[in-house]
């Protein structure tokens, strides 16, 4: 036995030894583990320049200054100007923070290292902060270099937050980082870029004058930028002569850089199945369905459920092809996807910023349309409305509480809650108004999604022809593109029977 439980515990010190990288002396074993793990790539080796990053015009105008003083710091040091030692790239996932990381080393021509934050922290205390030493150390032997810190929050969130002790391995590995960044000489020539989509948990410190002291926003492309994140991605790929890119990009509406190129890539996975030597068309629409509504499922559903989903879409069609301020209807489907068994889909003929309460009204109102229809049609309802309530209660919540659209309560913004700072964001959320308040609050979203309720009830009453031949056309064909939809209700209107081809 005592054999065993020898050979055993050698067996697991060279397994962990292994794991670690090499022996006790090497670089990734037990005396090595506070190395860096941050990837490195030398200037001649990164390949990625600003040329491939399509958008992003304002952020990359901001590192422009940067990269001219990698390339030529003693201009700078002449004039005696500091050059912020750490930018922040704050955005939404997706929108090309690592990308502009390394397209900024590239184009400046300098050593680029890359880390996620989360790669800093160990079990054992003191290997984060080690960690960072290390890789400062090989920058500055390095230098002029380019360090990447990805998903920054996960080390660099507020300090005392969280119940207990366990957060004093990520507390040192900050403090380190801190340290390190005052310690930088202006001849070093160093830069620290760092991404985040929650600047809004970092410690104070670490955005304090002299570290990330400049914020670079990036934001979701716009149509232009799609359309030339598209033509990047499709460089190596073989479309076909009826694809075009102008019309994808505007069809994209809300998607990043990341999900443009998972399109593409879904793209010429649908073309590689069906044995096709070019993407085309169909195979964009194929892929941007299946990204935003999810995957057809084989799932056979009863006439009768068929009945009340077509119903229920066609409900929705009508609110929003008749309310005034309505996004114009693009395709409705009745083709189980996921967990949803119909999608009324509407395409936004510009991109706002800003939102006007007209617009919004409509938005809860045709979301409720296909609760209304059911009502009048089998003069019952069903749970299939369930996801439409969560989202008409959440954007009625933001014109009470956010957008001052309410008129008991005026322009007056309500924080709904807010992390505390001690117990966590999980534990508890604290308000900054009374229980009377919040009742007025609870009475204000309840008559906004009543009102808009009775106003698609009188719709789909007033226009009931119209409904029953949509979803009839529904039952029969499954999906429906505008023009079918239009047609549809031209015949209504002409009092002919409407029979989809």
């Amino acid at each position: 036995p005592w054999i065993l439980i020898l050979a055993y515990f050698f067996y697991m010190r060279r397994k962990i030894q292994g794991q670690m990288g090499g022996g006790m002396m090497g670089r990734g074993g037990i005396f090595g583990i506070g190395k860096s793990r941050a990837r490195k790539f030398r200037r001649e080796k990164i390949s990625v320049t600003f040329n491939d990053v399509a958008g992003l015009e304002n952020a990359k105008a901001d590192l422009k200054e940067i990269i001219v003083y990698l390339k030529n710091p003693e201009k700078f040091s002449k004039l005696g100007a500091d050059i912020p030692n750490g930018i922040l790239l704050m955005g939404p996932p997706g929108t090309g923070k690592t990308l502009l990381a390394k397209a900024t080393a590239g184009e400046a021509e300098v050593s680029f290292f890359s880390i996620s934050g989360s790669e800093f922290i160990e079990m054992f205390v003191g290997v984060g902060a080690s960690r960072v030493r290390d890789l400062f150390s090989e920058a500055k032997k390095n230098a002029p270099s380019v360090i990447f810190i990805d998903e920054i929050d996960s080390i660099g969130r507020s300090r005392g937050t969280g119940l207990g002790g366990g957060h004093d391995e990520r507390e040192q590995t900050l403090n380190q980082i801190l340290n390190e960044m005052d310690g930088f000489e202006k001849n070093e020539s160093i830069v620290v870029l760092a991404a985040t989509n929650r600047p809004d948990v970092l410690d104070p410190a670490l955005v304090r004058p002299g570290r990330f002291d400049r914020r670079v926003t990036l934001d979701l492309p716009l149509k232009t930028a799609r359309k030339k994140i598209l033509e990047i991605h499709t460089r190596e790929v073989p479309v076909g002569d009826d694809v075009d890119l102008e019309n994808i990009a505007a069809r994209t509406v809300g998607f990043s850089g990341a999900d443009l190129k998972n399109l593409v890539n879904e793209a010429a996975l649908f073309a590689g199945r069906e044995k096709k030597d070019k993407v085309e068309k169909s195979d964009f629409e194929k892929a941007r369905d299946k990204i935003i509504l999810g995957s057809e499922t084989d799932e056979m559903i009863d006439e009768d459920e068929k009945k009340l989903v077509a119903y229920h879409e066609a409900g929705h069609a009508l609110v929003a092809l008749l309310m005034e301020e309505a996004d114009p209807l693009e395709k409705v489907t009745i083709i189980p996807r996921g967990r949803t068994l119909g999608i009324t889909e509407q395409m936004p003929e510009i991109e706002r910023r800003n939102y006007r309460k007209k617009y919004l009204m409509a938005k809860i109102a045709v979301a409720l349309g296909g609760r209304a229809s059911e009502k009048i049609v089998f003069n019952d309802v069903s749970n299939g409305a369930a996801n439409d309530f969560k989202q008409v209660t959440n954007l009625a919540r933001k014109m009470v509480c956010l957008w001052g659209m309410s008129d008991k309560l005026g322009p007056v913004f309500y924080k709904q809650g807010e992390e505390h700072q001690f117990l966590g964001k999980e534990i508890t959320r604290q308000k900054d108004f009374s229980e009377h308040t919040q009742q007025i609050i609870d009475d204000e979203i309840k008559e906004i999604i009543l009102d808009m309720e009775k106003k698609a009830e009188y719709i789909i009453k007033k226009n009931r022809v119209k409904l029953d031949a949509l979803a009839e056309a529904l039952i029969e064909n499954e999906t429906l593109d505008k023009k079918q939809i239009d047609w549809i209700l031209d015949k209504v209107e002409e009092g002919e029977e409407a029979v989809v081809e």
